[in-house]
């Protein structure tokens, strides 16, 4: 491949890719992250912001009779535009922030609405999507990593909105067949559309849950516009003026986005989320777990409580506590330390009004002392590591508990996906959904497995 020419190359790899080059490890990873991310997608349905998109959305319907329609997840039919339904279906897959992540970014929530939209609308089979879903995986972590997702998480990125597009186009891309060139065409169009800001960090505001769903759309509309011939730069990603990576990043290199492409697969680290909160707090909570072990239960007296941060995780989930928007507290690595010390978990419960208001979870994460350590730098973001303390009892997690670190990772993922659709009151959803991942249907038989 060429180093230097990477957007054609993208291209050239999606283009030319079968079922055969897809090895078991990545087959089996794929599924996997198909049954997680439909499970956080419809938890997510129910929560206000998706509602909201959906009304948006829903007030400019498709014409009767118009062809090649997707669905939101749960629902029994087809009724939108599969643009449409990515747009709501991404939103619901963040909703909750029970999706996972790589490389400071959530791949799952993106890749999965757009490709199994424009599917369900082509008829596409099982095989078809699993293909397409590993590229636009692959796609997106590599860009992410290629834009050194720490300094660009520092320059107010929220690398999910801003890389997204292009992990969307291209899945999309072959699920529609498009020829190398209409492949490049899409990339282009997607990363013109690259958008996302922190900002949300500043009041908890809804913005982060559309950034996937924003994504998952705007890469549906580069492969369509690219099939009709709607050109795209070419070269977006390496061009020196007006070029992607500079764009966006100061210190961005190409080598991320080529080496070993095809045999050493940056999807098989992806972690999945067994806690709601952000990805970069949970070795936070497993190491509230393991101190709660050791000490007996929840920490008592005026014990002093500290923890080691990476200086991008400071930044992003360092902030000082105090009740507001649910996001505040599902973002905030003081009061997900101090509820997980408390209650020994950072599920849904933990992040709804009742516990976000609670006078005693507030003044413990006000108490708790955050200390900058270079050594994590050196980490993260390939480890999501951190310390914690309490006292003098310490817990150091290099990767947190939902990591192929994690020998229990797959059975944990699959319990977590049952307790979601239980919470649903459809306490059968997951086992007809993993049944349906591992079968060879179509796009159609995924959806039915688990609509209402």
């Amino acid at each position: 491949m060429d180093m230097n020419a990477p957007t054609r190359a993208l291209a050239d790899w999606s283009h030319g890719f079968s079922g055969a080059d897809l090895n078991d490890a990545c087959r089996h990873a794929t599924r996997l992250a198909i049954l997680d991310t439909l499970a956080a997608g419809r938890y997510g349905m129910p929560e206000p912001w998706t509602k909201m998109t959906h009304e948006m959305v829903a007030a400019l319907p498709p014409a009767p009779g118009t062809p090649g329609l997707a669905r939101l997840w749960g629902d029994a039919e087809a009724t939108m535009r599969p643009a449409d339904a990515a747009l709501v279906n991404g939103v619901a897959a963040h909703a909750f922030e029970l999706d996972d992540f790589s490389a400071k970014l959530h791949p799952g929530a993106v890749v999965l609405p757009a490709a199994l939209a424009v599917a369900e609308a082509r008829g596409s089979s099982m095989e078809d999507l699993l293909i397409a879903t590993a590229v636009g995986y692959e796609t997106m972590i590599r860009v992410s990593l290629a834009l050194d997702p720490n300094m660009a998480r520092l320059r107010g990125w929220h690398l999910t909105g801003v890389v997204g597009p292009l992990g969307a186009a291209i899945a999309v891309a072959k699920l529609m067949n498009l020829t190398a060139e209409q492949t490049t065409w899409a990339l282009g169009l997607a990363a013109t559309q690259g958008a996302g800001l922190f900002a949300f960090n500043a009041d908890g505001a809804m913005s982060k849950r559309l950034h996937p769903g924003r994504a998952a759309q705007s890469g549906i509309m580069a492969a369509d516009l690219a099939a009709r011939g709607f050109t795209g730069p070419a070269t977006v990603l390496e061009v020196e003026d007006g070029g992607y990576l500079r764009a966006f990043s100061d210190d961005w290199k190409l080598e991320p986005i080529t080496d070993g492409l095809g045999q050493d697969w940056r999807l098989l680290d992806v972690n999945f989320k067994p806690y709601a909160c952000c990805g970069s707090v949970h070795c936070y909570v497993d190491a509230a777990k393991q101190i709660r072990s050791e000490i007996g239960g929840a920490p008592s007296g005026d014990q002093p409580i500290r923890a080691g941060v990476a200086r991008v995780v400071d930044v992003q989930c360092g902030y000082d506590y105090k009740p507001g928007a649910v996001l505040n507290s599902q973002m905030s690595l003081r009061y997900c330390l101090a509820v997980a010390l408390l209650d020994g978990e950072a599920l849904p419960a933990q992040f709804r009004d009742d516990r976000i208001n609670d006078p005693a979870v507030t003044a413990l994460a006000q108490r708790i002392e955050l200390v900058t350590d270079p050594e994590l730098d050196q980490l993260y973001p390939t480890h999501y590591s951190g310390w914690a303390e309490v006292g003098n009892t310490r817990a150091f997690i290099k990767d947190p508990a939902g990591s192929t670190a994690n020998p229990n990772r797959e059975s944990a993922l699959r319990q977590k996906a049952h307790a979601l659709f239980t919470d649903l009151n459809q306490p059968e959803g997951a086992a007809r959904l993993e049944a349906a991942v591992e079968a060879s249907g179509g796009a159609k038989d995924l959806l039915d497995s688990f609509a209402a």
